[in-house]
């Protein structure tokens, strides 16, 4: 499969639009740039994994495309319309679950329609709606403590789900679990996506699980953070990482990484010199 940049594939009109985004950080005794120039175009229903070294703005991005962080340059757009803070089209999960410990599945889950003004008879079965989509109907009335980090991790993507989104922000959610569970929550995301349709962009430092789940794989360079590759992963699902075609990927995409690895190290060795 060819990259992106040399056969650009024809893809519906973007749901997210980013154009131009920089990012600096003003530190005690100077500016740090996180993100140089970023252009990013998504479209509706598209799942976007996003690939990068440590320190390369993949978690910046992502915060600036929530609302939760402003852009030093550029515009991010949804619909066309200016992101100028967080908003219920746009959810995002985080590698730390960010439940409410004092509520139980049921009530985190449904914690977002119930502000939202829905009568307790919509909340009940929007919660209930999205326990069972999600595994948990049997766990209703359990607090995060009394859960695995599977099942925290499940609770948080169905309450982001319950909030009516269209765009889901996964910031390397499954990072933190085991082998095991990381495949199955996997495989449950990829089964909810294709079930209901939602934009996903997805940050991971895992060149198997971008190549599994990505209709496309972003690889960003080293700090400042730039889209230096773009690879559309035209493999059927459910994908097997064992096959021809799904190493040659990895091994194109891990090559991209490597090749932005190595003049970031050379600068940093010369900064230190």
């Amino acid at each position: 499969m060819s990259e992106a940049a040399s056969h650009p594939p024809q893809r519906p009109r973007a749901l997210l639009r980013v154009a131009g985004v920089s990012k600096i950080f003003a530190a005690a005794s100077r500016s740090i740039a996180a993100l140089d120039n970023v252009d990013l175009d998504v479209g509706p229903g598209e799942f976007v994994c996003l690939i990068g070294a440590s320190g390369c703005g993949k978690s910046t991005l992502l915060r600036i495309i929530a609302g939760f962080e402003t852009a030093t340059a550029g515009t991010v757009t949804v619909r066309d319309r200016p992101v100028t803070g967080p908003g219920p089209d746009r959810g995002i999960v985080f590698q730390d679950y960010a439940l409410f410990p004092w509520l139980t599945v049921r009530e985190n889950i449904g914690f977002g329609p119930r502000h939202a003004g829905r009568n307790a008879r919509e909340v009940r079965w929007i919660a209930a709606r999205f326990m069972d989509m999600v595994g948990l109907s049997a766990f209703a009335d359990h607090y995060p403590h009394q859960l695995s980090g599977g099942m925290k991790q499940r609770v948080a993507i169905a309450r982001v789900l319950a909030n009516d989104t269209e765009m889901l922000l996964m910031d390397e959610p499954f990072g933190a679990l085991d082998a095991l569970t990381r495949a199955r929550l996997q495989e449950e995301l990829l089964d909810i996506w294709q079930r209901t349709r939602l934009t996903v962009v997805f940050v991971t430092h895992s060149v198997e699980e971008a190549v599994n789940l990505g209709d496309r794989v972003l690889v960003m360079s080293a700090g400042p953070g730039r889209i230096d590759g773009d690879f559309t992963i035209d493999l059927p699902r459910p994908r097997d990482v064992s096959s021809p075609a799904f190493n040659a990927l990895r091994r194109d995409i891990t090559r991209r990484l490597h090749s932005d690895l190595v003049p970031a190290r050379a600068l940093e060795r010369a900064a230190e010199a």
